[in-house]
Parts: C-alpha cells; structure tokens; sequence
C-alpha cells in the first residue's frame, strides 16, 4: 500500500529557521544560564478597536497589571498606552518549569483621526481589560438630512392634463 504525503520543500527551512531563533533568543537574553529572561521579555497587549456613531473604544487585554502601573496619554494626535507586568518575586525560580506569561513593559501607540475630541478622553479599568473610549466631535457625528421633493404634485386619481 502507497502513502502520499504532501510535499513541503521549505519544511526544513523553517524548523531550521526556529532553531536559529530560538538559539539567538537565549544567546541575547539570558543571565547566567537562567530563564529569567522570559520573566523580563517585553510584550504587547491584545487591542479591539471599534467605532459607532458617538464613539471610538478601545479594549486592551492587560491583566495582572495593577491599575496604577498603566499611564494613558493623549498627545499631539496621539494616543500613547504604557504599562508594566511584573514578575512576581515570591515564588522561588527553581520551581519553575515553564514560564508562558510575558512580563515587562509595553507601549502601545495610535494615531488618533481628527474626528476625536482629545478633551473627551476616558478610561475604565476592570477584570484586566482597560477600556479607553474617545468621543467624536459634534460635527464630526452624523447629521440626518430631511430630503424636499420638489415638482408637480397629482392628485389621486387623476393625472396631469393632456392638451390635445
């Protein structure tokens, strides 16, 4: 019986090529030989942005990060979102198998449009998700327009005169 398998050329390229990763990584972030360097990483936070008529939110996954380690900022068109995870110190390293959790600092950045009025900020931190909602100005919301139609009116049943 004849198996077939789908060929792959590049396969091999990129096993090789995460090894090199990984061998840098550790190469440049360790200290003494030991995984502190994953507890230092530094790490970007998952965003959802969305937009209604009023409004355009921000949602950042952020927990474990005390509300005071987070510093919003509204510059020059610019919304700057800077925090900071810390590695607990309290357990001790040895017993550590595997460290998953990135910690760190972070900045996020974001071009804010002209539409947003940068004196309307607000932020509300809750369950590690930091919601940022930024108001829209007045005139950039939108307006309903009433349509006038104009031309001949006709009463119902008859129609336009015909002149012969």
């Amino acid at each position: 019986m004849t198996v077939l398998t789908r060929f792959y050329p590049y396969r091999e390229l990129n096993t090789l090529q995460d090894r090199v990763n990984r061998l840098f990584h550790e190469s440049f972030n360790s200290h003494d030989g030991r995984d502190e360097s994953l507890a230092t990483s530094s790490f970007a936070p998952a965003v959802d942005v969305y937009e209604d008529e009023h409004n355009i939110t921000l949602k950042l996954e952020v927990p474990g990060i005390d509300e005071k380690d987070i510093d919003v900022r509204v510059e020059n068109g610019t919304l700057t979102v800077h925090g900071e995870r810390k590695f607990e110190k309290d357990e001790k390293e040895e017993n550590y198998r595997r460290i998953e959790r990135q910690y760190g600092s972070f900045t996020r950045t974001f071009t804010l449009p002209n539409t947003v009025d940068t004196e309307s900020v607000s932020a509300d931190y809750d369950k590690g998700v930091l919601k940022i909602k930024l108001a829209k100005k007045s005139e950039a919301k939108p307006k309903q327009i009433k349509v006038n139609v104009s031309g001949e009116k006709t009463l119902e049943g008859k129609g336009p005169s015909k002149a012969a």
